[in-house]
């Protein structure tokens, strides 16, 4: 079962390997996903709607979401209303030690894909 990516983001190896492909037009998806200014209810509705539409079309049964917190509901609802089920990519944060040329140690946060909650 394919997952269409509807976030800001590429997938990562192991999510690609679990299944996740992304749009055709990840800008479009990029762009409906950006919210620069407050949006009104009909914003919310009408970019939810067209993301929707886009992963009907994709003919993935999932699409995996992230983003605005104000959105995802609207997103959520839009998917379910077209037969798409909605996936959050749940993740464990590893922080990792970095030690530099000079000796100082550099942390980095590395997400690990452990699975799918939706």
């Amino acid at each position: 079962m394919n997952t269409l990516n509807l976030t800001q983001h590429l997938a990562s190896e192991p999510q690609i390997e679990a299944g996740v492909v992304e749009p055709k037009d990840k800008a479009a998806v990029q762009a409906l996903l950006t919210f620069t200014e407050l949006p009104s209810q009909q914003t919310l509705l009408q970019r939810a709607s067209a993301l929707a539409t886009l992963a009907k079309e994709s003919d993935c049964q999932s699409a995996m979401i992230g983003g605005a917190p104000y959105f995802m509901g609207h997103l959520e609802q839009a998917l379910r209303g077209v037969g798409v089920r909605p996936l959050y990519a749940y993740s464990e944060r590893r922080s990792v030690d970095n030690v530099q040329e000079d000796g100082s140690v550099r942390k980095v946060a590395v997400f690990v894909h452990l699975g799918f909650v939706g």
